[in-house]
């Protein structure tokens, strides 16, 4: 299947550089190759704040107290019932209302983090309860902290049953990267949009634009497969 995926990537890639010559790309793909960079760094730091919140709040809501469940449910239905778009505007344009004023680049991570930080901390709650109750009980007859019965016993668990849900969030992430433009940063998409008004090459520029998307697309669910793999057989190797 993985070999599959690869030579899909490969053939999908090289049909999108066969449709613009060489000097027609030496005009626009620089500019979209910039954007692409932009799209990187917005989505490696949401995906790092994401992923912290996924966990404080997951457990928050999973093992937490009675204080810590009722705020890390108000904040998963809070940014997972409202719309990524509005949360963005949020940050950028009505937060300096109240005076505090947002860098285009942190305004998008600080939404698109908290927004999958939500979701993804579902992931977490899901994947906590998932590790049978037997082996909790028994730590706690061993006289365990609450610390090291979550890191010791429940995480690792967990980790290898949430991998899947939490990649697939990642995927999203990084397509749903593509609002920051509404905040004025120069991503993938906005840079294509750009370079088509300026060169009216359509399918050449989305094509590529698509098969960015979909190469980091991939490098994500290689990555966690990868992941998924070592958590798994280094589970088995306890057991």
């Amino acid at each position: 299947m993985n070999r599959v995926a690869i030579v899909s990537a490969l053939i999908a890639f090289l049909v999108g550089l066969s449709v613009a010559t060489f000097s027609e790309l030496r005009v626009f793909l620089p500019a979209i190759l910039k954007g692409a960079v932009v799209t990187v760094q917005v989505s490696i730091l949401s995906i790092a704040l994401f992923i912290f919140l996924s966990v404080l709040a997951g457990i928050g809501r999973a093992r937490g107290g009675r204080a810590i469940r009722w705020l890390s449910t108000i904040y998963v239905e809070v940014f997972r019932g409202t719309s990524l778009l509005v949360i963005l505007f949020w940050m950028f344009f009505v937060m300096p209302e109240f005076g505090v004023t947002l860098s285009p680049m942190f305004a998008g991570v600080a939404a698109i983090g908290l927004n999958f930080g939500a979701y993804g901390a579902e992931v977490v709650r899901g994947a906590i309860t998932a590790v049978p109750k037997g082996q909790t009980e028994a730590t706690i007859a061993l006289n365990m902290s609450p610390y090291r019965r979550m890191t010791r016993i429940v995480l690792p668990q967990a980790i290898a049953i949430m991998i899947p849900g939490m990649s697939n969030l990642t995927i999203e992430l990084i397509k749903a990267t593509a609002l920051v433009s509404a905040v004025t940063l120069v991503d993938i998409t906005y840079a294509a949009v750009q370079q088509n008004q300026l060169h009216y090459r359509t399918v050449e520029i989305f094509l590529i634009t698509m098969m960015l998307y979909y190469v980091l697309a991939q490098f994500v669910r290689f990555g966690g497969e990868a992941l998924e793999e070592y958590f798994t057989r280094h589970l088995n190797r306890r057991v």
